[in-house]
């Protein structure tokens, strides 16, 4: 390659294209690929005849995966539309992509695929390029893909189940071994061409599996020149389906997914997954994980691994939450505080001071009654003890799931997939003009920026992704002025006692509580608005930043979004539980947002009630709207799809037609899929002190989850490209970081958000002598003690209520403060610090002793087996003994040469010398 060479997806303008229709973009130069990742690259010489795809007609077998012959196998399937059906005014605007389109097959031709072109059934404009991968082509890209494939039987014996003698049972609980038989185990080795003969090659046809082959079809795909302008070399399929030269590139499924194949030795993989894993009633059945691996590839196989591990280690957490929440629903008629809101001779003669300024009026205690119940159920000492198991079962969950990955890792042959056998990805080879010396290898090597250049482009990532993480905190404050200014109309409208038509509700709608429920409503529908505009933004500023490999681009795009996505969901659940109500000051001289609107208080029994609202409207919204995104969209585009391209019952239509009307997989794959589960368990982990039944939902919806995406992955979409994939990626960090910070926010939710803190300095210091008056400790007398007295003398002129209550001269406020009067009135109490003091107290404490635990839990736990630790070094054993004896035959059939030419010497020189010897 030159050093002018410059490799391009597609940068030359329309207009330069136009100009250049005249002339055939043919190679005048010799482009020289690095060998190691395209060994079979030929350029086609100017003036050289294109080879075309030979045009052959359908032979009416609608599930044949193979060309005309029978005999090759589909790999991968090219759709256009023919540009000579179109319109004549219209044709000549087409010619630039039929020249393109001829190009990129010859030069797959040239690499040593072999194509095949048939016309649609249903539309005639339509035409299939069938493309496969010969035998010499297959052994050449496994080995540039490092693609590992069995060399010797597992003679390993495998670790009994435990579960083995309940087998009866729990057969029903897995899919029908008759239909998914067990593979047997090998011992794998990273393939190599040179020593195919120490592999177990049984049958060539099945030696490489299905998705091996589409896996390696679409790598050449992915780098093949369409076209070459001056030294601009453009190539790779990606631009050509952006362009509109292609309308599709698909890998075929090898079946209808309700329907058998009546081809001969057809596998028939779609379907059995369909009947026993994406089937409504196979819902409580395991996932046929080996599979789902060998059909659509490592990294969709590692998902629903997952999955499937997050779904049954939520039952646990479930039970455990659905227990305290049963708990606290038991306990509400006890609650002594809670009784005392509702008592008419308590809570009814306590005239709580108006919430906020002018219009609002003062009203009775008793009022809250319904909401101190409700808050009851959740703010109880059930709550801690379940903050807490959260906190450990989190920290054994992710162990645990490192413990399964690694089995994973090594039965799905991804032990040793490491970045450096990953190769570029086709944007990132196309921008390499610039030379470094590899910190590695010590090679000169091809980049496609400076380092100052990377640096510009991170910081203009950067720069942009905090931009919008401050549009969304706008938005925020934006909301909460609507939560002020809407608890200010709510005030004035529902403290009116002529208000009739709410008269059934009305000891169940309190201005907070209809504050909280509109004000979490719209938070939803502008996080999903600001979700949509970021994912346009995300992208663009990683294709800008031009990762080398997939794995960097996903990485690089988790991250940006993750950030993005936390701060839009939890942002608005951060300010109920950790600012709202925080800084409120007191009925004579409030604080004030933005010098205009006064800041919003809690209830008379906390802000939990209202967090626990929140999180429950956006779980529920966020589950609603993913699932009519993922199962409804995808059903009506195909029901649409089908109905407009409609044909008559009588023709047959072929496994590439059908595949084609389905849905194309999203150029993110399963980046939404993990995005949605992260979040969820962001609220089942981070708030989970406020609604303990935040598990019990996520496990309901976990288990439609699976479901509905194999559902949809299986009968919706066209077949998905298999790629490698040694675990979840970033996604793996972000789970621990999330982890880490849910100790700390259950613990401060506990300790400022709920009542607990304040109740249980109150029982055990205020109750009693010296600071109360009862014999022995106990909660009565806490909601008095809990309010502060106000003189309503005192209200400024800008914040007096417009209506007054007759005789009466104080008023309640939630709060610590000394009476009016007082030397120090209007001032925090001792009550107050010694409640500070306790919250900080219990924060630092059981902080400490979870994260303590959680740090003993993650040393105990090995992350690999010792199983798999013994199949590991047995399997490394293995190969280097297999390369050991092939280095030996390899040198002993260059030295064979060597030593015969020595010999024949040897027997020339003594026949010489017996012939002087003669003379």
């Amino acid at each position: 390659m030159s050093n002018n060479d410059i490799f391009e997806m597609d940068s030359v303008t329309e207009t330069e294209e136009m100009e250049g229709d005249t002339e055939l973009g043919m190679i005048d130069e010799e482009v020289v690929y690095p060998e190691e990742f395209l060994p079979t690259y030929e350029s086609i010489k100017e003036g050289t005849k294109v080879t075309k795809a030979e045009l052959t007609e359908f032979n009416d077998k609608e599930d044949s995966l193979f060309f005309n012959d029978g005999v090759r196998r589909i790999d991968f399937i090219l759709v256009y539309e023919d540009e000579d059906k179109k319109e004549f005014e219209k044709r000549h605007t087409f010619q630039r992509k039929k020249r393109r389109r001829e190009y990129f097959e010859a030069s797959l031709m040239k690499m040593g695929m072999e194509l095949e072109a048939t016309k649609s059934v249903i539309d005639e404009k339509l035409t299939f390029v069938k493309v496969h991968m010969p035998w010499d082509v297959l052994c050449t890209y496994a080995e540039v893909l490092h693609i590992k494939l069995p060399i010797q039987a597992n003679d390993l014996s495998s670790r009994p189940s435990p579960w083995r003698y309940l087998s009866c049972i729990t057969k029903y609980f897995y899919p029908n071994e008759d239909l998914i038989r067990k593979e047997t185990e090998f011992f794998t080795a990273p393939f190599e061409k040179d020593r195919l003969d120490y592999f177990y090659v049984r049958d060539r046809d099945t030696f490489f599996t299905q998705s091996m082959r589409s896996r390696m079809a679409y790598y050449i795909l992915s780098r093949a020149l369409y076209e070459i302008r001056g030294s601009i070399k453009k190539f790779g399929i990606t631009k050509l389906l952006d362009g509109g030269v292609y309308k599709a590139a698909y890998p075929l499924h090898d079946c209808r997914f309700n329907v058998k194949s009546k081809e001969e030795g057809c596998p028939n993989e779609r379907f059995l997954l369909y009947e026993e894993w994406a089937h409504p009633k196979s819902f409580y059945k395991m996932q046929p994980l080996d599979l789902i691996r060998k059909y659509y590839g490592e990294k969709i196989g590692i998902y629903f691994a997952w999955l499937g591990f997050y779904t049954i280690m939520l039952a646990l957490a479930a039970v455990v939450g659905l227990g305290c929440f049963i708990y606290g629903y038991k306990t509400q008629e006890t609650s002594t505080w809670s009784k005392e809101v509702c008592d008419p001779e308590i809570g009814g003669k306590i005239v709580m001071c108006p919430q906020c300024d002018r219009e609002c009026k003062y009203w009775r205690l008793n009022s809250t009654c319904e909401a101190s119940k409700k808050l009851c159920i959740f703010d109880n000492f059930g709550t801690l003890v379940f903050a807490v198991f959260m906190s450990i079962w989190v920290t054994l969950f992710l162990e645990f799931w490192k413990r399964y990955q690694a089995e994973l890792e090594y039965e799905w042959d991804t032990v040793a997939f490491l970045e450096q056998q990953e190769p570029p990805r086709p944007e990132y080879e196309a921008k390499c003009i610039y030379e470094r010396k590899n910190p590695v290898t010590g090679v000169k090597e091809k980049v496609p920026y400076t380092a100052c250049g990377r640096c510009v482009r991170v910081s203009i990532g950067i720069g942009t992704v905090l931009f919008w993480i401050l549009l969304i905190l706008a938005s925020i404050v934006a909301i909460t002025v609507y939560r002020l200014a809407a608890f200010f109309a709510f005030s004035a409208r529902l403290r009116a006692q002529d208000l009739k038509e709410l008269e059934p509700l009305k000891e169940y709608v309190t201005p907070q509580m209809a504050t909280s429920v509109t004000a979490s409503l719209i938070s939803f529908v502008v996080i999903m608005i600001l979700n949509i505009l970021y994912e346009r933004v995300a992208i663009w500023i990683t294709d800008f930043e031009l990762p080398r490999t997939k794995t960097d681009y996903e990485n690089s795009l988790t991250l940006k979004m993750f950030l993005f996505q936390f701060v839009n969901y939890y942002s608005s659940c951060f300010y109920i539980a950790f600012a709202k109500g925080k800084a409120v000051g007191y009925p004579g001289d409030p604080v004030y947002l933005l010098g205009k609107y006064r800041n919003e208080e809690c209830d008379p029994g906390g802000c939990l009630i209202e967090l626990t609202t929140q999180l429950s409207i956006i779980m529920g919204g966020k589950a609603i709207w993913n699932n009519i995104q993922e199962v409804l969209l995808p059903w009506v585009k195909n029901l649409i799809f089908r109905y407009c391209t409609r044909v008559a019952s009588e023709k047959v239509i072929p496994r590439w037609e059908q595949d084609y009307q389905l849905q194309p997989v999203s150029k993110l794959g399963l980046f939404y899929e993990y995005l949605e589960m992260v979040i969820q368990f962001g609220f089942v982990t981070l708030f989970v002190a406020s609604f303990p039944l935040a598990p019990v939902l996520a496990l309901v919806n976990n288990l439609f989850e699976i479901r509905v995406d194999a559902w949809k992955i299986t009968t919706q979409f066209r077949r998905v490209v298999p790629e490698k994939a040694q675990d979840i990626g970033a996604w793996q960090p972000i789970l621990q970081g999330v982890a880490i910070l849910a100790v700390a926010t259950n613990a401060m939710i506990i300790a400022f958000t709920s009542d607990m803190i304040p109740r249980l300095v109150y029982y055990w210091s205020f109750s009693v002598y010296p600071y109360g008056d009862y014999p022995g400790h106990t909660m009565q007398g806490y909601i008095n003690s809990s309010l502060s007295i106000f003189n309503t003398d005192d209200f400024s002129n800008f914040s007096m209520p417009i209506s007054k209550v007759p005789n009466m001269t104080t008023c309640r406020y939630r709060d610590f403060r000394f009476p009016p009067g007082h030397d120090r009135q209007y001032e925090y109490t001792m009550q107050y610090w010694h409640v500070i003091a306790a919250k900080m107290a219990f924060i630092i404490v059981v902080e400490h002793i979870v994260y303590l635990t959680k740090f003993i839990l993650s040393y105990v736990i090995p992350d690999v087996p010792y199983a798999v630790k013994e199949q590991i070094k047995r399997e490394k054993y293995l190969t280097q003994v297999i390369l050991h004896e092939t280095n030996l035959k390899l040198v002993s059939k260059r030295l064979k040469p060597v030593i015969d030419d020595t010999l024949k010497v040897t027997e020339a020189s003594m026949a010489m010398d017996d012939l002087e010897l003669g003379f």
